[in-house]
């Protein structure tokens, strides 16, 4: 188990933190509550020498997360269960936009703007990403044992979730709003 995620509110965390084989069961991983979803990372750049890291987001369906982009993350979208609507803007600023049922996959390269919005409740993602994002959902949320979604949901103070952004890369643009409305 990582030292950083044995701090009290977040008993059940069960990653190694090192290359070895392991499983895990269903709901088990490092869980975080950001707003009102629940996300557990599965695998963490700590079991992959720094090369990627395997996540589950679960959500209800609700407003777009602020469109922003990561310099060096590369990011994955493999629906699980449920919707979600994919935005994304390309390096030569062409836009795609995709809505994502179960089963369906999308890929957003590094430095490309992008948010998503959950449109069902009840929906799964699971996300691949770069070595080291997984941790931003716990560093701007709080970790949790809970394996069910926040009641209320968790809103990050303004302090926090900057500090999250500059720490894992994330620059939001809260100005591009493509998916209101």
């Amino acid at each position: 188990m990582t030292a950083e995620f044995t701090q009290s509110g977040a008993e059940q965390f069960s990653l190694p933190g090192k290359p070895v084989p392991f499983f895990l069961e269903a709901g088990e991983g490092e869980r975080a509550h950001l707003y009102d979803s629940l996300i557990t990372v599965l695998l963490s750049k700590d079991e992959t020498e720094g090369q990627f890291g395997v996540f589950t987001y679960s959500a209800p369906k609700g407003d777009a997360i602020p469109t922003h982009a990561h310099a060096d993350v590369h990011e994955t979208f493999f629906m699980l269960s449920g919707r979600a609507r994919v935005w994304i803007q390309d390096a030569q600023g062409e836009r795609h936009e995709k809505l994502l049922g179960t089963g369906d996959f999308g890929y957003v390269p590094a430095g490309c703007l992008h948010t998503f919005r959950v449109e069902a409740d009840d929906t799964r993602i699971m996300g691949v990403s770069s070595g080291g994002f997984e941790r931003f959902f716990a560093a701007s949320g709080t970790r949790t044992d809970s394996l069910e979604l926040p009641q209320p949901p968790y809103v990050p103070s303004p302090e926090q979730i900057g500090r999250a952004a500059r720490e894992y890369g994330n620059d939001f643009r809260f100005d591009l709003r493509p998916l209101d409305g």
